[in-house]
């Protein structure tokens, strides 16, 4: 009985919590100062991150419901845009095109946290895609805004050594999608003079590598992947020896920004880098 009745309970909680969620959002959308916005933000992002996985899903749904755009306002805006033809026209149908939901996300990521939640938030929505397909429209929102606040000109590159903090090396351990990394020896070898590791950062996620990739520094072009793995090869520390940099391993690390696309970019500016380094 006790037990029924706590379920009942958490479950009343999480309906209140996801109406007041709802309530916050929209206030959020309507308030038109900045100030003022950010704290109603950062309220909305308290109230999500209490809600379990299946109210969480309930405001996915909604996010795809209630702050679709208008079909009336984009019909009036386009037969306006068919008559007059002008720029003004154009941005009107612009703004009656847009999903609401991406304003909505837009101050949302006004909080310090806003950036990590969002993409958190899309990495959940991915995972629901098979169940929920109507969320299509909603993830296409997320996947249009987060590849604009990660475009490669805003992040940063770093090159990971045996100094770099213990917790960001773990996650390096923890993402490795080419080639198990078998512990820390195994890691170690990975970052000896003649190997390099470099990862692209965010601003809003300084603790949280999005992709890296792996480099060894060799004489000559391998012929299998293998030998650059094997831990008991003692490393080359002759940089003039260094003729060829094999890239032979490259991870993503956060599934939220499936579909931005950073891995060709990385790639080219370690090789702008190596170059640097080895003229």
């Amino acid at each position: 009985m006790f037990e029924r009745l706590k379920a009942a309970r958490e479950v009343a909680n999480q309906k209140t919590e996801l109406k007041r969620l709802i309530a916050d959002c929209d206030e959020l959308i309507k308030e038109p100062g900045q100030s003022v916005s950010v704290g109603i933000a950062a309220r909305a992002l308290s109230r999500y991150q209490k809600l379990d996985t299946s109210s969480r899903g309930e405001f996915y749904e909604l996010l795809a419901t209630r702050y679709e755009p208008s079909i009336e306002s984009m019909t009036r805006a386009l037969d306006a845009h068919k008559e007059k033809r002008s720029p003004e026209s154009l941005i009107e149908l612009v703004r009656a095109v847009e999903p609401p939901r991406q304003e909505l996300l837009r101050r949302l990521n006004r909080v310090a946290s806003g950036t990590a939640v969002i993409v958190q938030m899309r990495e959940e929505i991915l995972k629901s895609l098979r169940s929920a397909p109507a969320l299509a429209a909603v993830d296409a929102d997320f996947e249009h805004l987060l590849s604009s606040w990660f475009n490669p000109g805003f992040l940063e590159l770093k090159r990971l050594d045996w100094m770099t903090p213990a917790h960001l090396l773990e996650k390096v351990i923890q993402h490795e999608a080419v080639h198990e990394i078998d512990g820390w020896g195994d890691l170690r070898r990975r970052l000896e003079p003649d190997r390099r590791l470099y990862a692209y950062f965010h601003p809003a996620l300084p603790n949280e590598p999005l992709i890296f990739v792996e480099v060894a520094l060799l004489n000559d072009i391998p012929s299998a992947v293998a030998p650059l793995l094997d831990r008991s090869k003692p490393p080359n520390v002759d940089a003039k020896h260094y003729k060829v940099a094999a890239f032979y391993s490259i991870s993503n690390c956060q599934p939220g920004l499936k579909g931005i696309h950073l891995g060709n970019f990385l790639i080219k500016r370690v090789a702008e880098d190596l170059k640097s380094e080895f003229p």
